[in-house]
């Protein structure tokens, strides 16, 4: 079988839903008399092993967003907590931090794609993408195991990449986290531990709990490490056992649910363009930030220029998918990811001084590329600047190489 569409995006998660959300809100807000709007396929995997487990993901924004509905929880103070238990805590007004759980996320935009008179969901399996006359073919087959050829005149892809590009510097943010129920009121709801590295350090990176409060008695609580390989998963359950006996205190709990991930941290040039109308976006298209692994608001960024450009009839070209993040934004991560990597810095004393010497609102704003180029050399003048101008004196004469492959990853979990 075959069919053409104006758009056809592969790939159901974050990134393949914002980008088909955004295009058919903005072809929905145009008036009678633009021109017409366009027909929209997300080609995403069917039920079975093919399917990612749901996946936690979390931003910050400064007020209610596309997605309200979905949203599981919010804070509006943080917690940094170095390793001798000093806390330090903010409250970075307007902004606030956010959790959407997956499967809310799908339900709300499934629900607004399927009223969408030009928007069609497919359950599928892509097995390729190829150029073709006028656009480019997604090669499927479907639940029912016929094959199928979609034609495109775009094709943004979302899937991550099996092998990341070569890159001077990759690390791993790994981590696993429990849904605890606790037999006591034992959080504050209103804060969420953002770092909390009372835990053991690696040899090399570093390591870090993440509280997320769901109530008194319930939390989203995380092992995270920012290192060169994954752990097994009883040394992570291992590590979860000690920072939530030990270090939290927790007392007598119930694991009510897991969830586990892989997101690199790299400053590897992501390609945006595959073909002449085939796009990559999303963590596939570099929309991770090296240095925090944060993803998901640069995805909804991603999304409404590519959805702006759509409507105002921009032919393709690589403009059509603009890069996630600025050139200094990267230059930047590249510094801190090389400075941790070869540890010419201590990350938990980094991150814990980054927090306690500027404003909360002013370092996320900064982590999440929203930063003024003043604001950024003030933050940079609170950094190491000895290990940092050593650091980025020798990056430019560092060979870029293929990383190992590495298991498959959820970027856009943070």
């Amino acid at each position: 079988m075959r069919h053409t569409a104006d758009v056809v995006i592969v790939g159901g998660g974050a990134a393949g839903l914002s980008l088909a959300h955004w295009i058919t809100r903005t072809e929905t807000d145009r008036t009678e008399t633009d021109r017409a709007g366009l027909d929209v396929v997300v080609v995403e995997a069917p039920e079975g092993p093919l399917r990612p487990a749901e996946r936690t993901w979390c931003f910050w924004d400064d007020g209610p967003g596309e997605y309200e509905p979905a949203v599981t929880a919010e804070w509006d103070r943080l917690r940094i907590t170095g390793p001798d238990g000093g806390a330090i805590e903010a409250a970075p007004a307007p902004l606030r931090y956010r959790m959407l759980r997956s499967i809310p996320f799908e339900r709300l935009v499934h629900g607004r794609l399927a009223a969408h008179p030009r928007a069609r969901l497919l359950r599928a399996v892509v097995q390729e993408v190829r150029g073709g006359a006028d656009g480019a073919e997604v090669r499927c087959v479907d639940a029912a195991g016929g094959r199928l050829t979609l034609h495109g005149r775009y094709v943004f892809d979302s899937r991550p990449p099996g092998r990341l590009p070569p890159a001077r510097t990759t690390l791993l943010q790994h981590f696993r986290g429990w849904f605890v129920h606790t037999a006591r009121p034992r959080f504050d709801p209103g804060t969420a531990q953002l770092m909390d590295f009372r835990v053991p350090q690696p040899d090399h990176g570093l390591a870090f709990g993440y509280v997320l409060p769901l109530a008194p008695d319930r939390a989203l609580v995380e092992y995270t490490e920012f290192s060169r390989r994954p752990l097994p998963v009883p040394a992570y359950e291992a590590a979860l056992r000690h920072y939530a006996g030990r270090v939290l205190g927790l007392g007598a709990y119930t694991v009510q649910g897991a969830e586990q991930g892989v997101i690199p941290m790299t400053d590897a040039r992501f390609p945006r363009r595959r073909g002449p109308a085939h796009f990559l976006v999303g963590a596939a298209g570099g929309a991770t930030r090296p240095a925090t692994g944060y993803t998901f608001a640069a995805i909804q960024r991603q999304s409404r220029a590519v959805a702006a450009a759509l409507a105002a009839g921009e032919p393709p070209g690589a403009a059509l998918v603009p890069p996630p993040h600025g050139r200094r934004a990267l230059a930047m991560d590249a510094v801190l990811l090389r400075a941790l990597d070869t540890g010419r810095i201590d990350g938990p004393r980094f991150f814990t001084g980054l927090f306690a010497r500027a404003p909360a609102e002013r370092v996320l704003r900064f982590l999440d590329g929203g930063s003024t180029p003043g604001e950024e050399l003030g933050i940079g003048l609170r950094c190491p600047v000895g290990p940092m101008l050593r650091t980025a004196a020798e990056l430019p004469f560092l060979r870029r190489r293929t990383p190992a492959p590495h298991p498959a990853h959820d970027e856009e979990n943070r």
